[in-house]
């Protein structure tokens, strides 16, 4: 591992976490993330909520969505970096 561990703070974290959950980070940045999680209880309960999140809307079929659910989460999503 190039960097220190310890070196990722709660804003990287934020951004990385969809790649966690996912699976698709390297080997060195999942080992800063995870250190990171040990050490930040305010990141683990923020990563707490992330899974929930996506194992509760992964469970809602988008056909259950009135039109205007589906037009303001697709607007709340639209401007969202990666």
């Amino acid at each position: 591992m190039t960097q220190d561990a310890a070196d990722m703070g709660c804003q990287e974290l934020v951004e990385l976490v969809t790649d966690y959950l996912e699976d698709a980070l390297d080997q060195s940045t999942r080992a800063r993330f995870e250190h990171h999680l040990g050490l930040c209880h305010g990141c683990e309960v923020y990563l707490r909520q992330m899974e929930e999140t996506a194992a509760r809307l992964g469970s809602i079929p988008v056909e259950s969505l009135t039109p205007h659910a589906q037009s303001t989460l697709l607007d709340a999503f639209r401007g969202f970096r990666r």
